[in-house]
């Protein structure tokens, strides 16, 4: 009776605690898109299909992952932004949290035009890369963070299926110089150190051509 009389006061506690936290608002994709036409357009298209690689195609991109990288290309305070880049951080500045919930929505909502893998010398190494990782220079499988058709799991691993390669390839070169240093725990800067530039734009380009 006194263990039952306890799970009945932490089972109350509980409900009370979570029935007062408030509810996150609900992303409007349609005030996204008033944002993706005034801010983000230019560089990244309306609908997320980037015309240049130096640029990430946003289109059917994780939800929560675009909203945490813009969150990162904000300074908090007195702290500075976790992810470095002037132009973004500049884009970003002005939006507030539901701005950017909202612009998250719009883009992950909308159908991505995929680039296609180019490189047929090296389709065997970048598939061996996503698939199974190299066990010997302690690199795991792409595939266990970002899926086996690379869609990409939410918040923390993005979809990298049909991205431009080039725009991959750089990003794990700064991953590995740790010039890009807003991975959780380090994971991705740990496994960019172990992957020569070979192995970088093999599995960028098998990536891209990931559906």
């Amino acid at each position: 009776m006194i263990r039952t009389a306890a799970l009945a006061i932490l089972f109350a506690t509980s409900f009370v605690t979570h029935a007062s936290e408030p509810a996150a608002a609900k992303a409007d994709p349609a005030k996204g898109k008033l944002i993706a036409e005034s801010i983000c357009v230019a560089c990244h298209g309306l609908e997320g299909n980037s015309l240049d690689a130096a640029n990430p195609h946003l289109a059917g991109q994780v939800e929560q992952y675009i909203y945490k990288q813009l969150s990162n290309f904000k300074a908090q305070g007195d702290k500075p932004a976790q992810r470095d880049n002037a132009i973004m951080a500049g884009m970003a500045a002005p939006l507030s949290d539901e701005d950017m919930r909202n612009v998250a929505a719009w883009y992950a909502s909308q159908k991505l035009k995929p680039e296609a893998a180019k490189n047929e010398a090296s389709i065997a190494l970048g598939k061996k890369l996503w698939r199974q990782g190299d066990f010997r220079k302690g690199i795991p499988a792409c595939a266990g963070c970002h899926g086996p058709a690379g869609a990409g799991l939410p918040a923390q691993y993005p979809a990298l299926a049909g991205q431009f390669s080039a725009y991959t390839e750089n990003q794990l070169k700064t991953f590995r110089d740790e010039t890009r240093a807003n991975d959780p725990e380090k994971m991705m800067r740990t496994i960019a150190a172990k992957l020569s530039d070979v192995e970088i734009k093999a599995v960028a380009d098998y990536a891209a051509g990931l559906r």
